[in-house]
């Protein structure tokens, strides 16, 4: 779909941003208070109980994970995020007092892979090594998963193959669980991909595939090499309901967190997520666990590149499209590799139909001053993707376009109550040497900006 004309129902000043890769913001006028308990998706419908359901999956495979993962020892095998409050990086993000609280919900320092695909990436494979187990009588029903770290199992299990196709957090995910459970693992990885997580992979023994195209090609090229072998598991990130549910189990989680930290969401307290999308199997996941569990006063956006905002155009095509980025002219290039998508699931974006508030771009410039603020305020280290999120707050609140929706939902009203949440996605690998030119590169943006 090549568009040279808006269409009616497209914002034309919108449209003319989102060619000049701009920053732009769109709203929603799909979403609804109280869609459906359960939710149409590539046919097939899905509730809270498939969250539930990935929960107690994610629990009873606890044991194992603390026994094959160091790091998980202290925590019995959860794999969680601390929920983090963050005033002092409120001024910095143009957020006034009087606009709502600041929290970073701190998936960069997820344990295991280091970053938010830890969640859908995790859970889908030991939903196949479950289904494994069974098929194989590893584990007897109610028995201790524990089981598959057995020499034995992990000789039944090394006959199998798991793969996947990733700009590079997902792979990085998939291959680390993968392999520590005793598959064999492939990682098809796009043009895009940096060098040090194919290094850290092969660091693993997982088998790294590099393909000269961007991560549709490298999807595609899996999955067909996938499709060859009976005994490979393909991890397909634009249709696996697996993934999906995987990340919603999240928002279970950050139940708890809020009422711990005594953060009310309701009419009078509304919640404004932010995370940072790609395909947008991991922000959907994670956004339909939130609307289910936490009600219709949670709002939810999603941040990609001013290059690759595969899922905002999705969101504003008509039925039946599937438009790429480079329909509008745009290059798919960015650094935040794990965003730089062409075309969005159409899985997540079937989903978020009545789910979403929002979509809107970020420059890469910004990302990397982002980073930079967050570091001198909070010392947290993110990269440069699990930025995207930082803008929101200020294009809601200082925008024309922003402002207008908070007016269309009756939020300004209540907007001194309101808690702004910005997901991060990835960090806590990066090797040094990368992480401080990702500090230099925002610093030099910031000094420019005066």
């Amino acid at each position: 779909m090549t568009i040279a004309e808006p269409s009616p129902a497209i914002d034309t000043l919108l449209a003319t941003r989102l060619r000049n890769a701009q920053p732009a913001l769109w709203t929603s006028p799909a979403r609804q208070a109280q869609p459906a308990a359960a939710l149409p998706a590539l046919g097939r419908a899905i509730s809270l109980d498939d969250t539930h359901a990935a929960a107690a999956r994610l629990a009873r495979f606890a044991g194992l994970l603390a026994q094959v993962f160091p790091e998980l020892a202290a925590t019995g095998g959860v794999v969680e995020s601390p929920l983090l409050p963050a005033a002092a990086l409120a001024p910095a993000l143009g957020l006034a007092e009087g606009q709502g609280r600041l929290f970073i919900k701190a998936d960069h320092n997820l344990p295991v892979a280091g970053s938010i695909k830890a969640r859908g990436g995790m859970h889908e494979v030991l939903e196949f090594a479950e289904g494994l187990a069974q098929q194989h009588g590893l584990v007897l029903p109610g028995g201790d998963y524990r089981a598959l770290a057995t020499p034995q199992a992990r000789e039944v299990l090394g006959r199998y193959q798991v793969a996947v196709g990733s700009t590079g957090n997902l792979g990085m995910s998939i291959g680390v669980v993968a392999s520590a459970l005793g598959f064999q693992a492939t990682v098809h990885m796009s043009a895009d991909a940096k060098e040090w997580k194919k290094d850290r992979l092969r660091q693993r023994g997982v088998l790294v595939v590099e393909h000269a195209g961007d991560y549709e090609r490298a999807v595609a090229a899996g999955r067909a090499e996938a499709a060859s072998n009976p005994l490979c598991h393909f991890v397909d990130d634009e249709q696996s309901f697996s993934l999906l549910l995987g990340y919603s189990a999240a928002a279970l989680h950050l139940q708890k967190q809020l009422a711990e930290q005594g953060v009310a969401v309701d009419a009078e307290h509304p919640l404004i997520v932010y995370l940072p999308c790609g395909v947008g199997g991991a922000p959907a996941g994670i956004t339909f666990g939130l609307r289910q569990v936490l009600g219709p006063h949670v709002h939810c956006f999603f941040a990609e590149p001013v290059q690759s905002p595969c899922f905002m155009v999705q969101m504003m095509a008509g039925p039946g499209e599937h438009p790429s980025v480079y329909d509008w002219g745009l290059t798919n290039r960015t650094e935040a590799d794990g965003l730089a998508v062409p075309r969005a699931s159409l899985l997540a974006a079937e989903l978020m139909r009545p789910l979403l508030s929002g979509v809107f771009t970020v420059a890469d410039d910004t990302l990397f001053a982002q980073l930079v603020r967050v570091l001198d305020a909070l010392g947290e280290r993110i990269e440069p993707s699990a930025a995207a999120g930082f803008s929101g707050p200020a294009l809601l609140t200082g925008t024309t376009a922003g402002q207008a929706w908070l007016r269309s939902t009756g939020i300004d009203a209540v907007l001194h109550n309101a808690t702004h949440l910005v997901w991060t996605t990835g960090g806590l690998l990066v090797p040094e040497a990368q992480y401080q030119g990702f500090v230099q590169r925002g610093r030099a943006v910031l000094a420019a900006q005066g």
